[in-house]
């Protein structure tokens, strides 16, 4: 059957890849669930052949055959999560191996046991674990239902055991199989559904902050190139009667390309601005998966702090940690001051470790100069030390709009 290739490139959000886990989690529960049922039963069967013939061939077709269908289920299970639901048909090319399987089971271990339910249950399961359209799947869990209990009626009634099973065993097994078998399909469906719909929010999502982008640039761009094309023909006019009135106009031109400059730079920047607190998340995860064992106090209002001047900072010290860093732990802090921010980010250090040195010695690009320069100007300090076995870089900032900018 076609499949639909991914319909989104963007990089999941890490809520997205625990979605994504927890189905994959999901999935492996639903094929547990499905095979512990079968293997159930087919352990009773396997203790009814005992008891009815404890010829070594009965036990073992009974038994050890009943443990190639349950993993012959195991294909169904797996057509089931891949095929899309809206495929025209199915693909029955697939299914012959199982469906030979269960047939071969059911038709040699009935006869043997001299069971109808034992013969007819492995063909009713292949039934009930395709994956059928909405609104049929209920009436083949009715019918399977119904099949398996008139089945298991009719050995009841021949008594073809004969070794004192109570009557209402049978029955209850048959009417539960197809039930709990499709409840747990039914979970599995709920949860990829859960899961395209995230998908589907996020490409909206993503549509609209495209959108949303489009019309910026379109407004901003199409004031400041109309302002400039009218200031370039008036210039145009005036140059050859009015050289100084010309020459004013150009000015004015080349004052609205800057402004159309810098009103580009300033869209840029809005747009790849992250809250503060997803900055400190994505450090505080790249600093684990480094290794580091990682502290973090950070402030449940940390999105109020200026990330225009601590989002860079944030970054550039991580980076820092990660390639001049020693030792095994790390701590991030982000608190609230009586005047501002305090940002604090430390590693454990040791001997022959780079630390302070090198970054000031400029190993590290622009290492700590840089920073200490952004903070400068946003009327904050920078501290550098290294302790003992700790090598610490605080930075503290005014509140938004009380800074030196």
């Amino acid at each position: 059957m076609t499949r639909i290739p991914p319909a989104s490139t963007v990089e999941p959000a890490p809520g997205s890849r625990q979605l994504a886990r927890g189905i994959t989690a999901t999935w492996w529960y639903t094929v547990t669930a499905v095979l512990f049922i079968e293997l159930m039963l087919v352990g009773a069967w396997t203790g009814i052949a005992a008891a009815v013939d404890l010829r070594g061939g009965v036990l073992l077709v009974v038994g050890l055959g009943g443990v190639v269908w349950c993993a012959s289920t195991l294909l169904l299970l797996l057509d089931y999560r891949h095929r899309l639901e809206a495929g025209p048909g199915v693909e029955w090319r697939r299914l012959v191996l199982p469906f030979a399987v269960a047939v071969a089971y059911g038709g040699t271990a009935g006869l043997l046991v001299g069971s109808w339910e034992l013969a007819g249950m492995p063909i009713v399961q292949f039934f009930v674990l395709l994956r059928w359209p909405r609104g049929v799947r209920v009436r083949v869990v009715v019918a399977a239902t119904v099949v398996l209990v008139g089945l298991a009626v009719i050995d009841t009634a021949a008594d073809g055991f004969g070794v004192g099973i109570p009557w209402w065993l049978p029955i209850v097994y048959a009417a539960m199989l197809p039930g709990m078998t499709v409840s747990s399909l039914w979970w599995w469906d709920v949860l990829v559904t859960l899961d395209r719909a995230r998908a589907s929010e996020a490409r909206l999502a993503a549509t609209q902050e495209r959108l949303r982008v489009a019309t910026d640039v379109h407004d901003l761009q199409g004031h400041h190139l109309q302002v400039i094309a009218l200031q370039l023909e008036l210039a145009e006019r005036l140059l050859p009667v009015d050289a100084p009135a010309g020459m004013e106009q150009l000015r004015a031109a080349r004052v609205s390309v800057d402004e159309a400059r810098q009103g580009t730079r300033d869209l840029a920047t809005r747009f790849r601005s992250v809250p503060l607190g997803d900055e400190l998340a994505n450090a505080r995860d790249l600093l684990g998966a480094a290794g580091l064992d990682v502290e973090a106090r950070i402030a449940t209002d940390a999105n109020a702090a200026p990330a225009a001047d601590l989002g860079p900072v944030i970054r550039e010290t991580t980076t820092n940690v990660l390639r001049h860093g020693g030792g095994e732990r790390a701590r991030l802090v982000l608190e609230r001051t009586r005047d501002g921010w305090r940002y604090e980010i430390a590693n454990g250090v040791t001997d022959g470790d780079g630390g302070a040195d090198d970054v000031e010695d400029g190993h590290g690009g622009s290492g700590l100069e840089g920073v200490r320069r952004r903070i400068a100007d946003a009327g904050g300090t920078l501290d550098v030390r290294r302790d003992a076995d700790e090598f610490v870089v605080v930075v503290t900032v005014p509140s938004a709009g009380e800074g030196g900018r």
